[in-house]
C-alpha cells in the first residue's frame, strides 16, 4: 500500500459512491488505474465492504444499548449462532474482563430490549447500558497519510 492507495481509501470512506472519474482526478491517475488499485485493495482484504449509513431512529429503532454478557467458554458454540441470527445485534465482541462478550444492539423500545436481555440471560449474567447520546458516531480508521507499518 502506498500514498495513492491510502488516499483512495480515505476518499472511499468519505463517500464509497464517488465515481471512478472523480477518484482518478483526486489521485492523478486514469480511471482504469484507479479501478485496478481498488480491486487489488479488495483482493488483499483491506477494503472488505461498502456500507450505507442510516439513521436508526428514523426507522423506529429508538433504543441503542450495550450489553455485557458473562458466558462460559463451553457455551460459545451455542451462543455464536444464536447471536448471529439476531437482527437487532449490531455488533458482538469477545472481550477481556468479568464479562466475556460485549454486544451493541438497537431496538424500537425498552420493552423489546428487555425481552432480548431475558433471552440472553439463558447464557449468563448481563449488564446493560442504554445510550443517551452519541457525540462520536461510528467511524472507520482515518487514513490521512501513508503509514509504512500499516501493511
Amino acid at each position: 500500500m502506498d500514498k495513492i492507495d491510502a488516499k483512495l481509501i480515505s476518499l472511499l470512506q468519505e463517500n464509497s459512491r464517488y465515481p471512478l472519474k472523480l477518484l482518478a482526478s483526486k489521485v492523478f491517475l486514469s480511471a482504469p488505474a484507479v479501478s485496478s488499485r481498488i480491486e487489488k485493495l479488495e483482493k488483499q482484504g483491506i477494503i472488505t465492504n461498502y456500507n450505507t449509513a442510516i439513521d436508526k431512529q428514523k426507522l423506529g429503532y429508538h433504543i441503542t444499548a450495550f450489553i455485557n454478557l458473562e458466558i462460559s467458554a463451553s457455551q460459545k458454540a451455542e451462543f455464536y449462532p444464536f447471536v448471529n441470527d439476531c437482527p437487532n445485534v449490531l455488533e458482538c465482541n469477545c472481550v477481556t474482563g468479568i464479562y466475556s462478550m460485549l454486544l451493541k444492539v438497537a431496538f424500537p423500545s425498552t420493552e423489546d430490549l428487555d425481552k432480548f436481555v431475558g433471552r440472553l440471560q439463558a447464557f449468563g449474567n448481563t449488564s446493560t447500558q442504554i445510550v443517551f447520546s452519541t457525540p462520536v458516531p461510528h467511524r472507520e480508521i482515518r487514513i490521512t497519510e501513508f503509514d509504512s507499518n500499516a501493511g
